[in-house]
Parts: C-alpha cells; sequence; structure tokens
C-alpha cells in the first residue's frame, strides 16, 4: 500500500504541475477534443481486456496456458478495434463537426496495440504484489511525458503535444515489463483455458464496458450538443475532481482486490476489510472533496488562470458526487473477488440504465446545469446499490456500513457550513477567503478527531508506521 501511494501521490503532483503548466499553454478546445474522443479509446479498451485480467487475478494459480491464451486474445482484439476506429474516424469527426478529430482519432489509437502487449505481465505483477516496480515505473514514466508535453505545448503542437503523452505513458511501462517480467507467450490458445476464464471474464467485461460507457456518457452529449471549449471547461474540472476523490481509494482498492481474492471463502474477514478501507477513505477523502468544493475558486485561478474560470461550477457539482464516488469501488471489489461476476454485472447494468436515463433526461430538461445534477443522483445511487450487494453477499449489512460513516459524515458536514458561514460573513478577497475557509474547516475537523477519536479516524492513523519511525529513529539515535 505504500509503493501504490507513492505512485499515486506522486503521479497526483506531477498532473498537478502538468495542468498548471498546460493550462497556460494550450486552450480548452485542445482538452475538449481529447475529451470527445475519451468514451471511443475507453470502449475500445475494454474490448481488449474483455475481464480476463480481473480474471487471472481471481483465479488462484493459473497456468502458463492461461496467460498465453489471454495475451493472443489482446494482441487479436487491439487488432480488431484499431481498425474498427481507423474506419469510423471519419465519421467520429463528422459526428462532433471537427475534421481534426479524425487524424487526432487514429493517432491516438495506436495506444490500443501498446497497451495489449503488457496487459498479462502488469497482472502478474499485481498478483505477486510486486507494487514497488509498477510504483517506480508509473512515476518516470509520467515525469518524461511531462516533460516532452510541455515542451510540445510550448512549441504550438496543441492537441497534438496532449496525443503524443498519451502515448508515451503507454509505451515506457510495456516496455520495461517486458524485458523485466521474464514471462513470454507461448503459440498456443487453450479453449479449454479460454472458456474457463470467460465463464468470468465476460462478466467482468460486460461490467467494466458498461461502466466506462456510463462514465464517458456525459462527454459525448456535451461534445454533441455543445462546443469543444465546453467540453474543455468540463474535462478540465472533471480531471481535477477526479484527481482528489480517487487518489486515495484507488491506493487502496489496487492493493485490497488480489487480497480479497485470497480470503473469498472468509466473509468474516472480508467484512472487516471492508469496513476499515470505507471508513479510512471516507475520513480523509470528504473533508477533501468539501474543502475543494469551499475553495474552488482561488485552486482554479491560481492553477490554470483566469481562463478556466468557466469550469468552477462543474467542479464543485462534481465534488459532491465525488464523496460517493471515492466508495463505489471498495464495495464492489468484494462482489467481484468471491466470484459473482454474472450477478455484478446484472446489477450494473441496472445502475447504468438508470444513471442514463437520468442524465439524459436531466439535459433534456435543465440543459447542462441538468446533466451535472443527474451526475450526482446517479453517483449516490450507484453507492447505495453497491452497499447493499455487499449487505446481500458478504454479511456486512446496509445499515451498519452507513452507521460506520454516519460519524464521519456529519462532522464533514458541519466544519463545510461553519467555514463557509465565516467566508461568507468576513467577505475576504479571493485567496485570503480560501485561507480562512481551509483553516476554519481543518481547525473543525481535526479538533473533533483528537477529541472523539472516532473509529475512523484510529483506523487512519493505525496504518501509518509509527513503531517502525519511533524504532529507526531510536537506532540512529543510539548510533550517533
Amino acid at each position: 500500500m505504500v509503493w501504490t501511494a507513492l505512485q499515486k501521490y506522486s503521479k497526483m503532483v506531477i498532473q498537478f504541475i502538468s495542468g498548471i503548466i498546460l493550462a497556460r499553454l494550450l486552450t480548452p478546445f485542445d482538452y475538449g477534443c481529447i475529451g470527445m474522443l475519451s468514451i471511443f479509446m475507453v470502449l475500445a479498451e475494454a474490448f481488449i481486456d474483455g475481464g480476463f485480467g480481473s480474471a487471472l487475478i481471481q483465479k488462484k494459480h493459473p497456468t502458463q496456458e492461461d496467460y498465453s491464451t489471454i495475451f493472443w486474445w489482446n494482441v487479436g482484439m487491439s487488432f480488431l478495434m484499431y481498425a474498427i476506429l481507423f474506419l469510423c474516424a471519419p465519421a467520429i469527426s463528422k459526428f462532433y463537426n471537427i475534421p481534426l478529430l479524425c487524424d487526432v482519432l487514429r493517432v491516438q489509437g495506436l495506444v490500443l496495440f501498446i497497451y495489449a502487449l503488457n496487459v498479462i505481465q502488469r497482472n502478474q505483477l499485481k498478483k505477486k504484489l510486486n507494487f514497488k516496480l509498477l510504483s517506480i515505473v508509473s512515476v518516470s514514466t509520467s515525469i518524461i511525458a511531462l516533460t516532452v508535453t510541455i515542451i510540445m505545448a510550448y512549441k504550438g503542437c496543441g492537441v497534438w503535444a496532449l496525443v503524443t503523452q498519451n502515448l508515451i505513458v503507454a509505451a515506457i511501462p510495456s516496455l520495461v515489463f517486458w524485458f523485466y517480467v521474464k514471462w513470454r507467450p507461448k503459440w498456443t490458445f487453450s479453449w479449454p483455458s479460454f472458456k474457463e476464464l470467460f465463464s468470468f471474464g465476460f462478466y467482468m467485461f460486460l461490467t467494466h464496458l458498461v461502466n466506462r460507457f456510463t462514465q464517458q456518457i456525459q462527454g459525448l452529449l456535451i461534445g454533441k450538443f455543445y462546443n469543444a471549449s465546453t467540453m474543455g471547461y468540463y474535462s478540465k474540472a472533471h480531471s481535477t475532481e477526479k484527481l482528489a476523490s480517487n487518489s486515495i481509494s484507488q491506493v487502496m482498492t489496487q492493493v485490497t482486490y488480489p487480497l480479497y481474492a485470497e480470503v473469498q471463502d472468509n466473509k468474516m474477514a472480508m467484512q472487516n476489510m471492508i469496513k476499515r478501507l470505507t471508513m479510512t477513505i471516507s475520513y480523509i477523502t470528504f473533508p477533501l472533496m468539501f474543502v475543494l468544493l469551499l475553495c474552488a475558486k482561488p485552486i482554479f485561478v491560481l492553477l490554470y488562470s483566469d481562463r478556466w474560470l468557466q469550469s468552477i461550477p462543474y467542479f464543485q457539482v462534481l465534488c459532491i458526487s465525488g464523496l460517493a464516488y471515492c466508495l463505489q469501488s471498495v464495495n464492489l471489489q468484494t462482489i467481484s473477488a468471491i466470484g459473482k461476476s454474472k450477478t455484478m454485472f446484472l446489477w450494473t447494468f441496472i445502475k447504468q440504465c438508470v444513471i442514463i436515463i437520468i442524465i439524459v433526461g436531466g439535459l433534456a430538461l435543465y440543459g447542462m446545469k441538468g446533466l451535472l445534477a443527474g451526475h450526482v443522483i446517479g453517483t449516490w445511487f450507484v453507492l447505495f446499490v453497491n452497499i447493499g450487494l455487499v449487505s446481500k453477499h458478504i454479511g456486512y449489512k446496509w445499515y451498519k456500513q452507513i452507521q460506520d460513516l454516519l460519524p464521519v459524515g456529519i462532522a464533514s458536514v458541519v466544519a463545510a457550513l461553519v467555514s463557509f458561514g465565516c467566508g461568507y460573513l468576513l467577505k475576504l478577497k479571493l485567496y485570503p477567503d480560501g485561507i480562512v475557509k481551509f483553516l476554519v474547516y481543518l481547525l473543525i475537523y481535526l479538533g473533533w478527531s483528537f477529541i472523539f477519536k472516532p473509529e475512523a479516524y484510529k483506523y487512519t492513523i493505525s496504518i501509518i508506521p509509527l513503531k517502525k519511525i519511533k524504532s529507526k529513529l531510536h537506532k540512529n539515535q543510539k548510533s550517533n
């Protein structure tokens, strides 16, 4: 978890730096072009993996035939998906009425080949919990990609700077993992192995596909009914919000999925893991999202300049959905780990159909505001459904999980209301207002934690290896 945290937060810092610099060198139109194509890229990537990556991790002892079979499946699907994107590129650019998108999609689509070549190696490293290598490669790649992208943006390459960034982020890990992991595919394709993994992976694939489509539906609708600049403002708000709401949960869930799979027969152990994870994530993420919501304007002006002011209302609304989004995967992963992939797909299909109806209805009735409101309602709806599934299949009852989350939720809301009230009464300028709101929130939230010492606070503190740190300090003092 420490290595995954280093990876995530190092990348987060790099992305912040990237966002600050590139927001001044590139335009909302450039970001909008990439955002419009996201739905086609993520759907193609979903077809390549086909849920088999999760199936290989879920299977306790995969064989060489299993790995080789899925490798050749990935390679074959990457050729098929790229051919479809290449042929459909003119129609997609016509759909958005932006001719440039045809060439952009055809070049960016090369990522699919690169991705297919390292899916197996990446999954092998995750299964062995070798997050150290994954973290080092990821952070190094981000630094290299950022450097190249900034140079290209400075030279006036526009959207091609972002395309190159995506290609580099895919290519470097693929090369490193290919030479570091000694595994090589055999010239074999085992139908029995494929069918075995397919029985689990197929439903994982469908789940992943439906999730990805729904996550990108806003971009598709905004790109079609508005313009590239509006899409750019939304993309910047969305990426900034995801940087915060995903930062903690992705670190923990990336590590815990292989562990869930190992203890899938011990429901009590899984209940304890879910409880600790949800309470720890909420304790850290809830205050983070509220602070970002309260201080959105000074943060955006400071980081991205006045050019991105139109992103702020989008960002604030998305922060509300981020409160629920950060907890979704913790619950859903357990359903996958115990092998209930069919159940997971059926409920995912129901959830995402409801979300699409709400979002499209909101857009039709109230425009952009309705779309964003629909996104928030849908995100919270998904969280409560996931809690219900865990209650049924794992035994961690829904009312117990809500009861465990309630203290953090109430403390976060109270701190936010007091902080907002102080800012409203003092009526300070932009940056002083942000600083005061942040300090007031921090004082109330940490004060509540130190005085009452809630369970979530204890779980969060327990992650920090205080005893090891003290032991090392003691040894250093002795040696000195």
